[in-house]
């Protein structure tokens, strides 16, 4: 069992909080969640790019020359691949690198990605993240007080709050999102996490039923 401080807006401890990551995963597997991560990223390919054949560029398809008796190397079309101007020899063209792990998978490295955070003492817990509207100099200096300026941050609430999503999305390298919506990528690419202290609490209901859940079906 780990104790992490609570802080306010004004970079104050004003509590602790209690959060063992082997709750909601026992062990760390990094190998699963490099296949997660290679799955988020894969699916965000659009792959649009394409190449022309030699069948696909202009030019006539005659030999250039003869193939004896001029000293020269041996030709063939202009289109050929070695030629400037020719086709390409290993064609792109378009497709899909989309693929889906199993369910499950997906959620044990969404886990694991969270305990790890934790066990690594990469989270910071604020007591509670409102605004009264879209305020990013507000929320930049709730940063700079947590220590978190200039660091790559993932804000996770525990509901949606369109005023910091608002106000973040002009600070660099700073990103929102909902418990509900964490997943292995979202977690493992910022240095730190701010998460609310509700937010804390819905971590452990939400994921150490799922990981019970997982246990008990294994």
């Amino acid at each position: 069992m780990a104790t992490f401080p609570v802080y306010d807006r004004s970079g104050s401890e004003v509590g602790s909080i209690d959060f063992d990551p082997a709750t909601i995963a026992p062990k760390i597997n990094k190998q699963l969640m490099h296949d997660a991560i290679v799955m988020y990223l894969a699916n965000r390919r659009q792959g649009t790019f394409k190449t022309k054949s030699r069948g696909q560029v202009s030019g006539s398809t005659k030999k250039l020359y003869r193939q004896k008796g001029t000293g020269n190397a041996r030709v063939g079309s202009r289109r050929a691949p070695q030629r400037r101007g020719g086709g390409h020899a290993m064609q792109k063209r378009p497709r899909s690198f989309y693929f889906r792990m199993p369910k499950k998978a997906v959620r044990a490295a969404t886990r694991m990605a969270i305990a790890s955070k934790f066990a690594d003492s990469e989270v910071v817990v604020i007591n509670e993240l409102k605004m009264d509207g879209p305020r990013t100099k507000e929320l930049a200096g709730v940063l700079k007080s947590l220590g978190l300026e200039g660091v790559t941050t993932l804000v996770t609430l525990q509901d949606y709050c369109g005023d910091v999503h608002k106000s973040a999305r002009n600070i660099p390298g700073v990103n929102v999102t909902r418990v509900s919506d964490l997943n292995t990528l979202d977690v493992l690419r910022p240095k730190r996490l701010l998460v609310t202290q509700d937010a804390v609490e819905q971590i452990k209901e939400q994921h150490t039923q799922a990981n019970s859940e997982a246990g008990s079906a294994a």
